[in-house]
């Protein structure tokens, strides 16, 4: 999803996250401004349900205490104050979110972000940067919605980050952090990618 700069533009993180609640798009939050989520189009729709299916199918297979979350749940990174909404998360075990309201996770273990034209340099560059400021991230994934490919950064023990990529339907995605294997034939399923 595309962020939009909001008309408003200083706000504090209780007002945000009041307006937010209220609100009927979604917003992302930064250093004081809000910027409006805009709607996905049929590739990227397709590719996270079809992410989503396969992994919540595994879970449930497993009995894993792994849950995830579809482009609704808001993630919060401590440090710098960021409210961000991840195409996809998955978090484990005992759950940190903001508040009682259950809306805002804390300690996700993977993230992972599909890539349009007009977002693939922010969710390679500062987005990257913000996410690597939780310490529970493991993995970040970034998936093509226009060629066969996804890419995978994980967090190493020192605190770097290691980068694998996936370039064929017969390869699988390796998500070690959470025990799962998702075929990129599966990911890509139903997507005609244009030539």
């Amino acid at each position: 999803m595309n962020a939009q700069p909001h008309e408003k533009t200083q706000m504090t993180p209780e007002e945000y996250l009041a307006f937010e609640r209220s609100s009927e798009i979604k917003h992302e939050y930064f250093d004081g401004e809000l910027f409006a989520m805009v709607g996905a189009k049929k590739s990227h729709n397709l590719i996270n349900a079809n992410l989503t299916t396969n992994l919540v199918t595994q879970f449930r297979a497993d009995g894993s205490t792994c849950r995830v979350f579809s482009n609704d749940m808001r993630v919060r990174v401590l440090k710098n104050g960021k409210y961000t909404y991840p195409d996809i998360v998955i978090a484990c075990g005992d759950m940190e979110f903001e508040d009682h309201e259950l809306d805002t996770l804390l300690n996700p273990i993977v993230i992972i972000e599909i890539l349009s034209a007009s977002t693939e340099a922010y969710y390679r560059g500062v987005k990257f940067q913000h996410y690597r400021l939780i310490p529970s991230l493991q993995e970040y994934i970034l998936v093509s919605q226009h060629a066969c490919l996804v890419e995978k950064f994980v967090r190493n023990n020192d605190g770097t980050w290691s980068y694998f990529s996936y370039e064929e339907m017969e390869e699988r995605l390796n998500i070690d952090a959470v025990t799962c294997e998702v075929p990129l034939s599966d990911i890509y399923y139903w997507i005609a990618f244009e030539k």
